[in-house]
């Protein structure tokens, strides 16, 4: 008798036994609430302290990215922004030939992008850089079909880019000096007289990460455009007047030694 009523639950029905246990833990949730309030006002501050605390990634992340275009005109403008990406041939595959070409306009907006199948054998497609793979030179244009757009959508317009020469180079083609506008040269980009990576200058002036592993020529193209064109007027007038320097040099007769003839 003694050990029934130390056990009671047992003699209970079990629908009366479940009942008590569920009464118990709420009468036990009740009473933490009711006179301890700390648990509560703990996690609201731990939540707080998150929001406030939060690192310099969310806060980077919430910024919008400039290289995004603001407008939808893909209309091919006075200024256009190249970029370009390569792949390695010759045995050695140490020689560069063009893989990817890409344009955008003065927006960003891409005006021409395309893979292109080297002439020479690929033997290195530099994927960890150019993001080349052997499946987009599969169905990629001809050389020659691509060199001849391009010269037709850079002839007469301003070229902006990064290290253009080499871009420039891998298609074979020239364009006016005039008409050229480097990032890698722009003296006020220059860091001692040194160029620098357009990732350096990217994330110094647009406050813009890029180059994080694979390349992206419309992403490098963008970044070219926006430093050329949030640094245009000054850029502009700086080449008008080293112009007008070079005129003035050619107008300066140069002195004709003029001979004392002795009598």
């Amino acid at each position: 008798m003694a050990s029934k009523l130390k056990n009671p639950s047992k003699n209970l029905n079990p629908n009366w036994a479940q009942l008590l246990e569920k009464l118990k833990s709420n009468g036990s949730k009740n009473h933490i609430s009711k006179h301890s309030r700390r648990p509560d006002t703990e996690t609201e501050r731990s939540v707080l302290g998150k929001r406030k605390e939060r690192s310099d990634e969310d806060s980077q992340a919430s910024k919008p990215n400039p290289l995004i275009p603001t407008s939808s005109d893909c209309s091919l403008t006075d200024v256009v922004a190249m970029d370009c990406e390569m792949v390695g041939v010759s045995s050695q595959g140490n020689k560069s030939a063009l893989g990817r070409v890409t344009l955008v306009n003065k927006w960003g907006n891409v005006i021409y992008d395309e893979f292109v199948r080297p002439v020479e054998y690929v033997v290195d497609f530099r994927t960890e850089i150019s993001g080349i793979r052997p499946s987009d030179l599969r169905k990629a244009k001809n050389f020659t079909v691509v060199q001849k757009k391009v010269a037709e959508l850079i002839k007469d317009r301003i070229l902006v880019g990064h290290a253009l020469r080499n871009d420039l180079k891998a298609l074979l083609l020239s364009h006016p000096k005039k008409d050229i506008r480097d990032t890698s040269e722009y003296a006020p980009f220059l860091q001692e007289g040194r160029r620098r990576s357009l990732k350096n200058l990217a994330s110094q002036f647009l406050t813009v990460d890029i180059q994080n592993g694979e390349h992206c020529p419309i992403e490098d193209a963008r970044a070219a455009m926006l430093l050329y064109q949030r640094n245009r007027k000054q850029w502009e007038r700086s080449i008008k007047d080293f112009t007008r320097l070079k005129e003035k040099q050619k107008k300066r007769k140069p002195k004709k030694n003029r001979k004392v003839e002795k009598d």
